[in-house]
């Protein structure tokens, strides 16, 4: 019984451990430059997947030059 007490300690204190560590990060900008690079690629690549793959792109329209793949 004393080995069960044990195991659920440990697995709610590992809980509170990563709850508490995400909750201190929050949710803070990126300070250096190399983040501030990735976010701006992938906040342009959601921009053109939102182009590529919207309704009108997925519903056998036309492409038009935002579209980002060859013909």
């Amino acid at each position: 019984m004393l080995t069960l007490y044990v195991f659920l300690g440990l697995l709610v204190g590992g809980a509170v451990f990563l709850i508490v560590t995400l909750l201190r990060r929050g949710n803070r900008r990126t300070e250096n430059a190399e983040g501030l690079l990735i976010e701006q690629a992938s906040r342009l690549q959601a921009g053109r997947d939102r182009v590529s793959f919207g309704t009108i792109a997925s519903h056998n329209a036309p492409p038009t030059m935002s579209d980002h793949y060859r013909q």
